[in-house]
């Protein structure tokens, strides 16, 4: 009993102690308003503080980073693949017309200017020019050769070359087609010597070029084995493209 006595007069006590602190804070709280007189002047500064602007320094955007430089055109093995037409200038010109012609070229740069290479040939034709239309028979022309091809670069992404080969040429048809035609040594291998003049346009991608080339070989087993002396040149035409690995 005596303890809960004192336990109430010690809560009484705390109750008026902190009745009587309220007021005091709340006057010492009011006292620490600042309270201007209505003549008072505040200074109010109109420019920035000194190395700053009230802006960005420009309105451009960010210009990007510089653009890496393009990496190094590839050197190495190439494989080359090209199409067009192949022509006849000697006296096998009366027997076939132009054929369909296809040219696949690997090779390797010893040089960024200098390739060795082997390549082969293949090409369409009939005996139309020779023979009627009920006589004309369709045969394919087929050979392969090596050579040296020396290019120069204009820019870094075009190129002029020249290339010379040696390699063997034949026509592959029934036997004696040809021979009857005046044409014997065409229906068997015999050697071919030419050169080619063109041009490269390398794109982007370091390793993909495109090409434009003709060319003139002397394709011996062409020639007409009788009648007047004959000069068996073939001609070609090709466009196409080539992968450096």
């Amino acid at each position: 009993m005596r303890k809960a006595a004192l336990v109430l007069l010690a809560g009484l006590a705390g109750s008026v102690g902190a009745t009587v602190a309220s007021p005091a804070w709340a006057q010492s709280d009011t006292s620490a308003t600042v309270t201007l007189a209505p003549d008072t002047q505040v200074p109010i500064s109109t420019t920035p503080p000194e190395g700053k602007t009230g802006e960005a320094d420009t309105t451009l955007p960010t210009p990007p980073p510089e653009a890496p430089p393009p990496r190094p055109r590839r050197k190495g093995l190439v494989l080359e693949s090209t199409a067009g037409v192949m022509g006849f200038a000697g006296h096998f010109n009366q027997v076939a017309p132009p054929a369909l012609f296809m040219h696949l070229q690997l090779g390797y740069e010893l040089f960024k200017w200098l390739m060795i290479f082997g390549e082969g040939d293949l090409a369409m034709t009939t005996t139309s020019n020779g023979a009627d239309e009920s006589h004309s028979i369709a045969f394919p022309i087929w050979g392969f050769g090596g050579g040296l091809r020396a290019t120069i670069h204009a820019t870094e992404r075009f190129a002029f070359f020249v290339q010379g080969d040696v390699g063997a040429l034949t026509a592959y048809v029934p036997h004696d087609a040809l021979t009857i035609l005046g044409f014997h040594d065409a229906e068997a291998l015999n050697p071919a010597y030419g050169g080619r003049v063109g041009v490269e346009w390398y794109a982007g991608d370091r390793h993909i070029a495109l090409t434009a080339q003709g060319g003139v070989r002397d394709a011996t087993g062409f020639a007409e084995v009788i009648g007047p002396t004959d000069l068996p040149l073939v001609w070609d035409a090709l466009v196409g493209f080539r992968y450096t690995f």
